[in-house]
């Protein structure tokens, strides 16, 4: 066997270790109760309001019950739970470790930073997936699970399949802003203010030309929901531009090759990165 297929069988072992090792501190820091807190309420918000319909009303049309499911998985946790989520996280894993003074402690560690960045992004899109993932599951469960209706709809029907399609959402959603946020971390030092932009154009991407919608992470989520949300009103219905769908399998290996260009990305930027807590 040669010298160099002899270092890729020693290096790759070590690449897997660093990186989860990263991932594992990341993770320990994340879920702490102070951390986390934030991201809970975020997540698990909308059982409030859920809790209080399934109180007052145990047999209710399944139909009108999918239509309120798909509004608060769509216009909450995607738009604005899901987003700002992944913002704090982002902002936290790089410049709020430049804003703590700690950064140069994993720069000086005997690790390549690229596996550090990698590491990180992977933690922090996990963290958001898991955490925004089980406030999906716990709504939906809470949703059907307080009628009959609802309950032969989510054993019998294509309940199941509708989870489905909301969890790979949510999942995609936290992967997709999470490699965003990770970019514009690493390209500004107050990622807050961008941030705010990418909202924006989040809010307003069905009122945009059809080759603009395209740079945007719910336009390529749409197609993979379960449900579509009617278009009510005279202002929707005169300004929002229709644009053909993505395909299903596009939009998923679309998000994880911009995920995956953007982790390139970020091993690049990173190597030249220079600290300097005085300007930060």
């Amino acid at each position: 066997m040669s010298s160099a297929a002899l270092v890729h069988e020693s290096g790759a072992p070590l690449l897997r270790r660093q990186i989860l090792a990263v991932m594992r501190l990341e993770l320990a820091k994340g879920l702490s109760i102070g951390r986390s807190l934030w991201l809970l309420a975020l997540a698990f918000a909308p059982l409030v309001i859920i809790g209080g319909h399934a109180l007052k009303d145990r047999g209710c049309d399944v139909e009108n019950e999918k239509l309120i499911l798909a509004g608060i998985v769509q216009l909450f946790h995607v738009r604005f739970a899901i987003f700002f989520g992944c913002l704090g996280l982002s902002v936290r894993l790089l410049r709020g470790e430049v804003a703590e003074k700690t950064l140069h402690y994993a720069f000086l560690a005997p690790l390549r930073r690229e596996r550090l960045i990698v590491g990180k992004f992977l933690a922090g899109a996990l963290l958001a997936s898991v955490i925004f993932g089980a406030g999906v599951l716990a709504c939906f469960a809470l949703m059907f699970g307080h009628s009959a209706g609802g309950l032969e709809f989510l054993l019998h029907g294509s309940g199941l399949a509708h989870l489905g399609s909301y969890l790979l959402v949510s999942t995609l959603a936290c992967i997709g802003y999470s490699a965003a946020f990770l970019a514009l971390s690493l390209l500004f030092r107050n990622p807050v203010v961008p941030g705010m932009i990418v909202l924006l154009w989040e809010l307003l991407n069905s009122f945009l030309p059809v080759w603009m919608k395209h740079f945007s992470v719910t336009f390529h989520l749409k197609p993979l929901f379960p449900v579509t949300l009617p278009l009510d009103g005279v202002f929707s219905g005169l300004f929002t531009v229709v644009a053909e769908p993505t395909p299903a399998w596009l939009a998923v290996t679309g998000l994880l090759a911009f995920a995956g260009l953007v982790v390139v990305f970020a091993c690049w930027r990173i190597r030249d990165m220079e600290i300097s807590y005085s300007s930060d």
